[in-house]
């Protein structure tokens, strides 16, 4: 047996999920590439902005016309977003009425906010104090003095022509498909989805449309392993309910392992009927490891094996539906993450300050679900009250896992500990 202790597990996978061979691209809409990975670099093709652009409503000025103030300018020009400015300048003394994210005319080099001028010659208000002025023809004063390049972005300043903005990799947050957008690309080329096995095993699981009988349960893990490696990136493949017994299962894994991935559920412990490791080594696995010092969790596996010509990476992972999704999120996420072209993203983890003292055991990395409040820097945990790594109904009203390192017996109310979010 290879029991690791919880870093050099994580740290083991992320290795092997390193050694992956990148998936097929294809090219898909950009209104459906959300969430996908890019497999393509993404240039900009004109700078960005392609002019120098106001930042605020107000007037488009020289800078060293408005050092000494108040100063009264000559309105020339009024400036909306998309207007064409060619033929504008703007001179000495003079100013241009203009708005938040039109062209800064040429002989500007600052805009003051419209809050910072007032109307002179007996003309109404400038625009943005409740009625608009005439466009041209009139002065505007100008009551605090500016910067050059204040409320200006500069062309270019964001990209320019021909930089790369997005690398192959990424997965496409809707920034990422706002800057493809910007550049003017409709489709998209990704890295197809990696098809993932699910397998849950035992005897006492019955599927979720069958009325249980008292001594059976029903089949849970494989749903919450859909749904986790959906968010992952994965298309889900569920298998049958593996009963406990050596050839049904070896013909079920046989056929997960035609899947980029195959997660089993259940039957990775020390029991009789705990078959999983004994088939899989039927069938040539190394195992990579087979246990972790966490709780939940502990007896988790990782290994791979050769099929059909391919190494296929498998996980086992304990049956209890607390302990399955815990491990999926500690060591099955990266390798979907890579099998999906992407790079795997390290665990995220906050600080919170505990509300009530915790007292365990030393030995192992806890990841125990608790409720995660508070604001603004200043974040509270409290575990949630649990009957063990089979309740479900707790898990569900926990939104984070309180990380409990494996040399401390007791925390006290007020210490700040981590907090794993998934």
């Amino acid at each position: 047996m290879t029991v690791l202790p919880f870093e050099a597990a994580r740290h083991l996978v992320e290795e092997h999920a390193r050694t992956v061979r990148l998936p097929d691209r294809e090219r898909i809409d950009l209104l459906s590439a959300a969430g996908r990975v890019l497999a393509e670099e993404i240039h900009s093709d004109r700078d960005l902005p392609p002019f120098p652009r106001a930042t605020r409503d107000g007037f488009a000025v020289r800078a060293e016309d408005v050092a000494q103030v108040p100063a009264r300018l000559k309105v020339v020009a009024e400036i909306a977003a998309g207007q064409d400015v060619a033929g504008i300048s703007i001179a000495a003394g003079e100013a241009a009425e203009i708005m938040t994210g039109a062209p800064v005319p040429d002989g500007a080099n600052a805009v003051v906010m419209v809050e910072h001028t007032g109307p002179t010659d007996g003309h109404p208000p400038p625009y943005g104090y409740g009625r608009r002025s005439p466009s041209t023809g009139h002065t505007v004063e100008i009551q605090r003095s500016i910067q050059p390049g204040e409320n200006v972005v500069p062309r270019g300043s964001e990209a320019r022509q021909g930089q790369t903005l997005l690398q192959p990799g990424i997965r496409l947050t809707p920034a990422a498909i706002a800057i493809a957008a910007s550049v003017g690309l409709s489709n998209l080329s990704v890295f197809r989805q990696p098809r993932v096995a699910i397998l849950a095993t035992g005897d006492e699981l019955v599927d979720v449309s069958v009325h249980p009988a008292p001594h059976q349960i029903r089949n849970s893990n494989t749903y919450s392993l859909a749904a986790q490696a959906a968010r992952a990136g994965a298309i889900s493949a569920p298998l049958p309910i593996a009963p406990d017994e050596e050839t049904a299962l070896k013909h079920l894994i046989e056929q997960g392992l035609g899947s980029d991935l195959l997660l089993l559920s259940g039957g990775v412990s020390m029991g009789k009927y705990d078959l999983v490791e004994k088939v899989l080594s039927e069938l040539g696995a190394e195992f990579l490891f087979t246990g972790v010092h966490i709780q939940p969790g502990k007896p988790a596996v990782f290994g791979r094996v050769a099929h059909q010509g391919q190494t296929k990476h498998f996980f086992g992972l304990p049956g209890n539906p607390v302990s399955t999704m815990v491990t999926f999120e500690l060591f099955a996420r990266p390798m979907i993450e890579a099998l999906s072209g992407a790079i795997p993203q390290p665990l995220r983890y906050a600080q919170a300050k505990l509300k009530k003292e915790v007292k365990t055991k030393t030995g192992l990395t806890r990841f125990l679900p608790a409720e995660l409040t508070g604001e603004f820097g200043s974040l509270e945990v409290e575990l949630v009250r649990w009957q063990g790594s089979g309740d479900i109904v707790a898990t569900a009203r926990a939104n984070c896992f309180a990380v409990i390192p494996p040399d401390r017996e007791r925390i006290d109310a007020g210490d700040t500990i981590s907090v794993l979010i998934t």
